[in-house]
């Protein structure tokens, strides 16, 4: 089974935009995990665009299922990380002008920072991910960093597979940045997540990758509940991440 970590960034961008204190991403995050979320994935960013503090203590104290704080990997966040102790941090790249993360992590110039930030956050049982491009080099620098997942980039997966037509052209697509660098996680002891861009057409790829175990998607989910409610958006994720009968190959995953 494919976990689904819920992202409710979006709900607190909304609530920003006005200054209010609605909509809440603490119920946001208790009716995802009514739909079925495995996890709830929030972003603390250094200029808080959305995402605040109190939101994030407020989700810990909150939610049954496990927490997901994603951070830049610096002094402040690493304090704010220890004292939170969430059940799993994602270190991802930051820019103040970009509208959304938009690729890995730049591993070989931070290999120092992130390795210290890792062992540290590891040791007080926090399960660390490293926000990567999907490709082996960075698989195998992700485990001499020592990090016991991987959250794989797909932004750039899917708007490439959302333009193909023939599925053999998706199949190769998918083999070649997605599977051999998945394959190698695994090789390596470290768990495959997946993020960005993710949406109710593409999200069923993820079904035949090898050895796939997450993926963390917000934007199309938040924007699908408008129309239906986050219960069943959620609900509908998790199906197509899942149901063997919505996979797109025949015989199951790639070898």
């Amino acid at each position: 089974m494919i976990r689904l970590g819920v992202n409710i960034d979006h709900v607190a961008t909304v609530r920003q935009a006005r200054g209010e204190l609605y909509p809440d991403p603490v119920q946001a995050a208790v009716f995802a995990e009514l739909g079925g979320a495995d996890n709830i994935t929030c972003h603390l960013r250094e200029d808080r665009r959305h995402i605040q503090d109190r939101d994030v203590w407020a989700l810990k104290d909150t939610i049954k299922i496990p927490l997901n704080f994603e951070m830049a990997c610096t002094k402040e966040m690493l304090a704010i990380a220890k004292k939170l102790k969430p059940h799993a941090v994602t270190l991802v790249p930051e820019k103040r002008e970009e509208r959304t993360t938009e690729g890995g992590l730049a591993l070989k110039n931070n290999l120092k920072a992130l390795t210290k930030a890792t062992q540290e956050l590891q040791d007080l049982g926090i399960l660390v991910s490293l926000f990567i491009e999907p490709t082996v080099a960075a698989v195998e620098l992700s485990a001499k960093i020592g990090a016991k997942a991987v959250e794989f980039h797909t932004g750039h997966f899917c708007h490439k597979i959302d333009r193909l037509t023939s599925t053999s052209e998706k199949i190769r697509l998918v083999h070649d940045s997605l599977g051999l660098a998945s394959v190698r996680a695994h090789e390596c002891g470290i768990q495959s997540h997946f993020g960005h861009g993710l949406h109710y057409a593409n999200a069923s790829w993820l079904q035949v990758v090898p050895f796939a175990e997450e993926a963390n998607i917000g934007h199309a989910i938040i924007g699908r509940a408008i129309f239906c409610g986050l219960e069943k958006a959620v609900r509908d994720m998790r199906f197509l991440l899942n149901d063997a009968h919505l996979n797109p190959l025949p015989n199951g995953r790639l070898k």
